[in-house]
């Protein structure tokens, strides 16, 4: 069938992922007719391809980033702010399971950036989610907001756009080369699976600790 066919070698011609994002569930959206790259909480994607990356969002935020010179950019999707033994994140050990929070998901995904060829004084930024979702916990998506507000004017960065809070999740489609965002705001149908997804997630970093360590620059 040539429908297929071709199908299957969009999903075989998937562009080069950089070093250490092979594990990012990647395909090829028909819709779009590009590829993408699914990202969900404690992930983040950086690219040098033209491709979308894809979230969705309830209380958690991502901040959308690119080098607006070189089309190098990602995602990243964080559910809780700041992780600090005492007051400072100098010495916290961080891992994979790290990016749960906003310092470290805002630093990682910025180093890679970086590493892969992006300068600073080129980045702008997108914010997106924050939503108010979590009956039990009211204020986390208010709390993610003033973080990243907090970060970007602390590191002097460029925000350039945003959509904030509220009480809608939000899906978010990201093509960094371009630096367009498509958003869309989800009703009641979609809000239930984001609430027991964000709810699961939540319990799931009460008992896991974060182990490993890296260097922030």
């Amino acid at each position: 069938m040539p429908g297929s066919m071709g199908r299957k070698a969009a999903l075989n011609d998937l562009p080069r992922a950089l070093a250490g994002f092979s594990h990012i569930n990647r395909y090829w959206d028909k819709t779009a007719s590009c590829h993408a790259a699914k990202i969900l909480p404690g992930e983040y994607y950086v690219t040098v391809e033209d491709e979308m990356i894809v979230t969705v969002l309830g209380s958690c935020v991502s901040a959308c980033i690119r080098d607006t010179v070189f089309g190098i950019g990602g995602m990243n999707h964080f559910m809780l702010p700041v992780q600090d033994n005492n007051g400072s994140t100098s010495h916290v050990k961080l891992d994979s399971a790290a990016t749960r929070y906003g310092n470290f998901a805002m630093e990682a995904l910025i180093n890679d950036i970086l590493k892969n060829g992006g300068r600073k004084q080129n980045l702008e930024i997108k914010v997106f989610g924050g939503g108010m979702i979590l009956e039990h916990m009211t204020n986390i998506g208010k709390k993610n907001i003033a973080f990243v507000y907090d970060f970007i004017r602390t590191e002097g960065l460029q925000l350039v756009a945003e959509d904030v809070g509220d009480i809608y999740p939000r899906k978010v489609h990201y093509f960094p080369q371009s630096g367009r965002v498509r958003m869309k705001k989800l009703r009641s149908l979609h809000s239930r699976t984001v609430v027991e997804r964000e709810s699961s997630y939540m319990d799931s970093l009460e008992s896991k600790p974060i182990e490993g360590e890296i260097d922030l620059f």
